[in-house]
């Protein structure tokens, strides 16, 4: 069972910096509804949709491209979308561990749970994952305009909202980054 969001009225917003990419051999920016998805809840959010590309499936690619973002510092969190199925060429997930400093595990488990809700035993197909690298989060979710969906509205949307109690991402963010900035 996922709790009610509790929104804490007296705190301001603080919009985040995101960057969207989308994993496929198969489509282009302009058929990527998931993308699209991603990007439209970002921006009625508040938040700030800083870049957006499409990835052929291929690791080192993909793994090129988060970096990038990890190194811009106009970027705070990176979505990705495709790739995180059991077939040969879903390498997201590969990609994305090659990245990351720091897994965020809870998050697989409670997408699973959010989907298990809506699709049933079919969530255990999903690898979706998230971590930390560079002092950005980044979260590789299914390739499903639904799974997106699902993901933003039940998980990110909340956890990405400075008011969400009793804690959230953005009060963390100057913190993740902070093992860099030791002597």
């Amino acid at each position: 069972m996922i709790l009610p969001h509790r929104i804490d009225e007296s705190r301001p917003f603080v919009p985040v910096r995101f960057a969207v990419l989308t994993v496929s051999d198969t489509r282009s920016l302009d058929q990527d509804r998931s993308g699209d998805t991603l990007a439209q809840r970002i921006a009625d959010a508040g938040h700030v949709l800083a870049a957006r590309a499409l990835c052929r499936d291929e690791t080192a690619a993909i793994s090129a491209q988060l970096r990038a973002w990890v190194a811009d510092r106009q970027i705070d969190a990176i979505l990705s979308t495709g790739g995180t199925g059991l077939t040969g060429r879903d390498v997201t997930v590969e990609a994305h561990r090659a990245v990351y400093e720091k897994e965020i595990d809870a998050f697989a488990t409670v997408f699973t749970h959010v989907s298990l809700a809506k699709i049933g035993t079919s969530a255990v197909q999903s690898r979706a994952c998230a971590g930390v690298a560079g002092g950005t989060y980044l979260f590789a979710l299914p390739g499903s305009p639904g799974a997106c969906r699902d993901a933003w509205d039940e998980i990110l949307a909340p956890q990405f909202d400075y008011r969400h109690q009793p804690c959230n991402f953005v009060e963390i963010m100057p913190r993740l980054d902070e093992h860099l900035r030791r002597k």
